[in-house]
């Protein structure tokens, strides 16, 4: 046999695998490899709860104990989305251990101890679901934007209950406005009830995992039961008031899609902490990284530096006020959290603080020396 008749063979063989609908390729099954050999079973980790994982494994649903897997460090517990290593046999099975994770969604959790907490593993998309019931929070908006960029997923923003306004201009300004806080990002109005956006978005969550993350009553459930085509989520009604509504989601649940792909639906996040995320703060506010290139000074604060691109951005109006606003405070943020694990860092925001500090205090002084 040819090697492109094996390649093609070993294609076919794989999308006829029970767990392809599921994500499974050629790199899980080398990746897996290792631990076949050993006659260990993949599986998909579709749900966690309370030290035990529901998995789909090619021999059928499963549930798994997962003490083996359980470290101290939480960013390496197994969560929704993972590929676990299960034991077959035994009475209780065991999950051994999880494949290398390809992305990762981490948020900072609300504890005082600065720690991060995995929301999904391996994901392709993450739909941002905002509900057009209440008044756009862009900054919020651009939070879960730089978490999605630093996991490794492509974000897309989905504006939900978009029937709520019928007016095509209206919606149309809506949607440009997120989309100036959101560059490179693809955004889209749908109504689930009249299925406007729907197919689009069915399209877009064909291929790869899909993870929705937004507000409690921001429509995530109405939206995956959408795109299930079926009334699998349970809905509640949100509040007229401001657009809320209480967890409809209550754990992170892993579901294949009829018309291909996996979806993640996750419950309504009130806090949503970056977690180290440099890198996707940057991706979201990409003109003003561009701006600072042409800043005279490298380590330009954009505050009220000379020849400061940024700021001259500002005065011209091609930047928003509000975006560096924005960048200024999930910068700061980040910072913070970053600071809280790395003692490097901490005493270099300490040393720029009492530098700053000194200035002020030297520039106090000369105004009051003129002004005797």
């Amino acid at each position: 046999m040819s090697s492109s008749s094996a390649s093609q063979q070993s294609r076919t063989s794989l999308s006829s695998h029970p767990l392809a609908p599921y994500g499974w390729d050629d790199a899980w099954a080398a990746e897996f490899a290792p631990y076949a050999d050993q006659g260990l079973l993949p599986g998909r980790v579709v749900r966690v709860d309370r030290g035990q994982c529901d998995l789909v494994t090619a021999d059928g649903p499963l549930r798994a104990d997962t003490a083996f897997v359980t470290p101290h460090d939480p960013m390496r517990v197994i969560c929704t989305g993972d590929w676990a290593v299960v034991d077959p046999g035994g009475d209780p099975r065991f999950v051994r251990a999880y494949l290398p994770r390809r992305t990762a969604f981490v948020r900072n959790t609300s504890s005082n101890r600065s720690e991060g907490q995995i929301l999904a593993a391996n994901v392709d998309h993450a739909i941002i679901a905002v509900s057009l019931a209440a008044e756009l929070d862009l900054g919020r908006i651009e939070r879960f934007l730089a978490l999605a960029w630093e996991s490794g997923a492509q974000p897309l923003v989905v504006l939900t209950k978009a029937d709520l306004v019928p007016d095509p201009v209206g919606l149309s300004y809506l949607v440009r406005d997120v989309e100036t806080a959101a560059p490179g990002v693809q955004v889209l109005a749908v109504s689930s009830t009249a299925g406007d956006g729907v197919e689009v978005l069915r399209a877009v969550v064909s291929g790869g995992t899909s993870v929705l993350l937004g507000q409690s009553g921001a429509g995530k459930s109405t939206l995956a039961n959408a795109l299930l085509g079926a009334d699998v989520m349970g809905v509640q009604a949100t509040r007229d008031v401001d657009g809320k509504g209480r967890h409809t989601t209550t754990t992170r649940n892993l579901l294949a899609l009829p018309g291909g792909g996996v979806l993640i639906d996750t419950p309504g996040l009130r806090g949503v902490g970056l977690w180290d995320a440099e890198t996707g703060v940057a991706q979201v506010f990409a003109e003003i990284e561009e701006l600072s290139r042409e800043c005279r000074f490298h380590d330009c604060a954009h505050e009220a530096e000379p020849g400061c691109a940024v700021l001259a951005a500002i005065e011209d109006g091609s930047l928003p006020e509000r975006r560096l606003e924005s960048y200024r405070k999930l910068i700061r943020e980040n910072q913070r959290i970053v600071a809280k694990t790395d003692a490097r860092l901490r005493n270099e925001i300490r040393r720029d603080w009492r530098l700053r500090s000194a200035e002020g205090r030297a520039n106090y002084a000369a105004k009051r020396g003129r002004a005797r």
